[in-house]
């Protein structure tokens, strides 16, 4: 990732039919979840769950799988299409006036969308903020029960990466250490899409 990156982009690890996304559980979700390749009980679907795509910005929120209740990373391999279906009918999960015509608008759109849209600061490896922005995902109500039950098409446990590329940074050994981050590409959506969530910039 570069500087000169546009504010708000997508970058993602993704193939021609699914894209990673990337969530921290307790053991107690993740090892189940893992098991049945998809998040079972004692996941609720009742609350809103965040996936996130960029690994960076997972590390900076879980402390590289060192905070309390996100000590296991996982990678989920989800479809594009049920991610572009999310993106399509997201809300900001605050009032951007280049987005929405008026705070009524806003509003009523963020009442019956079941997606949040995010765009936070992207880190490095030392996790200080970059000058762009990284994408973060909420899924409720429907978008919850699609993504359980239809997106995913598999769950990897990059705990122990986590935690290496964490040694490595501690270390000084900054190259190896970005040479060990997953390839994220700048993700290609349609403009109709990038429209919705306020993408470029």
């Amino acid at each position: 990732m570069v500087a000169s990156a546009p504010m708000r982009q997508i970058r993602a690890s993704y193939d021609d039919s699914t894209v990673v996304v990337y969530q921290a559980y307790s053991p107690h979700i993740a090892e189940p979840a893992l098991a049945a390749a998809t998040f079972v009980s004692p996941f609720k679907r009742e609350r809103m769950t965040w996936i996130k795509p960029s690994f960076l910005w997972m590390m900076y929120r879980c402390g590289w799988a060192s905070k309390p209740g996100q000590e296991r990373v996982l990678a989920i391999s989800i479809t594009r299409s049920g991610f572009e279906w999310a993106l399509a009918r997201a809300c900001l999960s605050h009032y951007a006036p280049a987005l929405y015509s008026d705070r009524r608008e806003w509003a009523e759109r963020l009442r019956t969308s079941p997606v949040r849209i995010q765009w936070d600061p992207e880190r490095d490896l030392h996790h200080r903020p970059l000058p762009h922005r990284s994408l973060q995902v909420g899924l409720g109500g429907a978008a919850v029960d699609a993504y359980i039950d239809t997106w995913i098409t598999g769950i990897r446990d990059v705990t122990d990466q986590a935690r290496g590329i964490r040694k490595l940074v501690a270390a000084g050994e900054l190259d190896a250490a970005a040479g060990a981050l997953p390839v994220e590409r700048p993700y290609p959506l349609p403009a109709e899409i990038s429209a919705v969530i306020g993408a470029g910039g």
